[in-house]
Order: structure tokens, then C-alpha cells, then sequence
């Protein structure tokens, strides 16, 4: 059978005989009633564990409403505007309204980006800034020792809204909920406090009991309080197909479900072959992207398998910390010992990597120079089909092999789970 998987702009076809392959893991076919603006109004409309947000926000309180910035795939000119007629059911004004890009650990946007994201009517409707991480309150400490430090407009405010897709995340199990208050709208020493519990085995993509730091995110929240949260799920291409509405926990609890039932995928077993793609272009321009496809195909494949990585990566390495620490490490082992002493941002990703290494080996198609990839712990080579060759002829003609076009979306979920 031909696979295809996304490479940049173009594709990577693989001929891969049909007794060796096992699946293909793409979304499960699921009928969503309702998709885009309007499935976010009909969440607004009917709230998890919540009054609607029209009854509980009150005129002349100043409002935020937390969002992501540029580098997340939310629409957020899909998801705001609905907002906004809600708080303006209430009598809510437009001066008091304030919408917040939660920078994370990322750069600052341009006026032209900020009008991207939100779309021409929100932007010009009420005030729209970025988080500002060198201008934070201090709200607390959570038990596990993160700061709870805020951005003023966000901390100050009388009443949060948090927006955000719900999504697998690898080691906070999933996005969404008070993901927009920590890392969102916090400082990088925060964020490095929490993320730095990344190596502990319940930190993983898909869970939530025991995840220190999903708790962690969860508990800095009491601190800061979310009033209300909107959290659609999108599809691979990144519409919306659901969304949830409500209470902090209740109604992100719903999303994590629904987006189970569309992307998990129960595996009869782990494959000798596991070929995966983040999809192709934007999503594979550089290799910091294209790890979080790496990073869920590691539930695929078997102890001794290989993982075919195919991302075009053609911006490389994507992060300077990622690249310092790759470029710098003198073994894969020595980043996973680095960052449990020294946690920094763009570190963890190396870091991610070097732990699937411990299981498997990785091939990665980019357009990268081969010396720099192997350099950096990968094989390089030149087209996916040419690398399935190589590692069919390795593991003999009875070999299986699972396949993933979009990585970064689907969960496996191998029987020992």
C-alpha cells in the first residue's frame, strides 16, 4: 500500500507491502454536530458546570480574556467574537474588555499578527496587548514550589476568561483549561519551575491522574482564579469541530474526553516500523515543531524499533536553546541528565528527544545537512521510502509497521495502557 505523508509543501509516498502494515493512525471517523463559530456559541449557550457567562460576569468589572498568540494553531477570530456578544448580553462596555495574548515563553507579536489572530473586529473593538513577563504580580507559591507570578493586566482583573484548544500535550497531558494562566501568562522562571517535572513517567501525553505538572498548572490557578474558559478542539487541519464552555475543570475534563474519542488510537501492539509526520507545511518547518510528532510516535513503536521521522524542517533547528543543547551535548544520555539539574526552556525539547532515543532509533528526511543530523543523534537520509527499505531489510520481511501522517494529532495507545 502507498502512504503518503506531508513533507513541507510536497509529500513522502512509501510503499509499504500490506502484510507488514498494521494501521494508519489518522482521526477516528466521528459526525461533530457543529463546527466553528458556531459550535463555540452553542458551548457558550450551554456551559459545563457553569452559569452562562452572560450571567455571571457583571458591568463595570474590568474583563480579560486570555488567549493564545502565535505560535498555537487556535483560531482565535473563530473563538472571541462570540465572546464578546455574551459579555455584551450582559451590558458589559467595550473600555472595559481587554483581550490578552499569553506569550508563554515566546516572543512578542506585531500590531499586523495581533490583527491576524483575533480578526479585524475584535482588534478594533476593545484593547488587545500581549502578556508582559517582566511586568508580573506574585500571587503565591504551589506546593511543589512554582511561583504563581502573573502579568498585571491578567492578575488585576475582575473577572478571566481563559481561551485555549485542547490538544495532547506531552507532558502536561493536555492543553486547554489553566494552561492559559501557567505558562500562558507567567514568567519564564515559573514556567522552567513547572516544566522541569517533565522526567517523571506520570508527566506523559493523554494523562491526567497523577501528572505532577497538569497539578501543578491545576494549583496555580487557585491563586489566580479563571472564572469561565472556552476550549474548542480542532480537527488536523486545525478547524474547529467541538468546543466546551464553563468551569475551569468540569467543562476542560469534557474536552480531554471528546478529544479522546476523536484522536486516541488503541494499538493490538507496538510496531518494529513506526512512520510519522507532523502533516507537512507550517507544521514541520523546523525540528522543534516537528518533535511533538516524535514525541507521541514513541507510544508506537517496540524497545529496539525505529521511528521514520519526516518533517522538511527546512528553518532547522527552530529554538536557540534546543540548538545549543543538541549542538553542545556530547551524548543523547547527558541531556537527560541535564535537564533534571537544569531545567531550561528549549532545553526540554533536546531533552525529549534524547529520551525516545533510549528506546529506539531515530530516522529523520529534512532538508537538513546530513553531518548536522547526525551530529545532533539522528540518521539522516534522503526520502522516507529509502529509509523504510533500509530498516524492513534490518528487521526481516515479517515486520510491522504503523504509520502516522498526522503525529502531532493522534495518541497511540499501545495494550499495556
Amino acid at each position: 500500500m502507498k502512504v503518503e505523508f506531508g513533507y513541507g509543501k510536497s509529500v513522502q509516498t512509501v510503499d509499504i507491502p500490506d502484510k507488514n502494515l498494521d494501521d494508519i493512525l489518522v482521526a477516528n471517523d466521528i459526525e461533530h454536530a457543529r463546527r466553528g463559530p458556531e459550535a463555540v456559541q452553542y458551548a457558550l449557550e450551554n456551559p459545563i458546570g457553569s452559569p452562562r457567562l452572560k450571567d455571571l460576569v457583571k458591568p463595570g468589572q474590568q474583563i480579560v480574556i486570555i488567549t493564545s498568540d502565535i505560535s498555537r494553531p487556535l483560531p482565535s477570530f473563530d473563538v472571541i467574537p462570540s465572546i464578546l456578544d455574551e459579555l455584551y448580553l450582559a451590558g458589559c462596555e467595550k473600555k472595559d474588555i481587554k483581550v490578552v495574548f499569553a506569550l508563554g515563553s515566546h516572543r512578542p507579536h506585531t500590531e499586523e499578527e495581533k490583527k491576524k489572530l483575533v480578526g479585524e473586529r475584535v482588534y478594533n473593538e476593545v484593547a488587545c496587548v500581549d502578556s508582559d513577563p517582566s511586568d508580573c504580580i506574585h500571587m503565591g507559591t504551589t506546593s511543589r514550589g512554582t511561583p504563581v507570578d502573573i502579568t498585571r493586566s491578567v492578575a488585576e482583573a475582575d473577572f478571566r476568561i481563559g481561551v485555549g484548544n485542547i490538544e495532547f500535550h506531552y507532558f502536561a497531558g493536555y492543553s486547554g483549561g489553566a494552561k492559559a494562566l501557567m505558562p500562558g501568562v507567567s514568567t519564564p522562571s515559573a514556567i522552567q519551575a513547572n516544566h522541569s517535572m517533565m522526567i517523571d513517567e506520570k508527566a506523559c501525553a493523554g494523562n491526567l491522574n497523577g501528572n505532577p505538572i497538569r497539578a501543578d498548572i491545576e494549583e496555580s490557578e487557585t491563586f489566580c482564579h479563571i472564572s469561565f474558559i472556552v476550549n474548542p478542539i480542532l480537527d488536523e487541519h486545525k478547524h474547529i469541530v467541538y468546543c466546551v464552555a464553563g468551569d475551569i475543570t468540569e467543562a476542560h475534563r469534557a474536552g480531554c474526553k471528546y478529544l479522546d474519542k476523536m484522536y486516541r488510537k488503541p494499538l493490538k501492539r507496538r510496531a518494529d516500523i513506526v512512520i510519522v509526520s507532523q502533516g507537512g507545511a507550517p507544521k514541520d518547518a523546523n525540528l522543534y515543531q516537528t518533535q511533538k510528532a516524535l514525541d507521541n510516535s514513541k507510544y508506537a513503536v517496540r524497545d529496539g524499533g525505529t521511528i521514520i521521522v519526516i518533517g522538511a524542517c527546512n528553518e532547522g533547528l527552530g529554538s536557540a536553546k534546543f540548538e545549543e543543547w543538541l549542538t553542545t551535548a556530547e551524548t543523547a544520555d547527558s541531556l537527560i541528565d541535564r535537564v533534571g539539574r537544569d531545567f531550561q526552556l528549549g532545553g526540554h525539547k533536546a531533552a525529549a528527544i534524547a529520551m525516545v532515543l533510549k528506546h529506539a532509533k531515530i530516522v529523520l528526511i529534512s532538508e537538513m545537512d546530513d553531518d548536522f543530523v547526525r551530529s545532533i543523534f539522528l540518521e539522516p537520509m534522503h526520502s522516507a521510502q529509502e529509509a523504510f527499505d533500509e530498516a524492513y531489510a534490518r528487521y526481516g520481511e515479517d515486520c510491522s509497521v504503523i504509520c502516522m501522517p498526522f503525529g502531532g494529532a493522534t495518541l497511540p495507545m499501545p495494550p499495556e495502557n
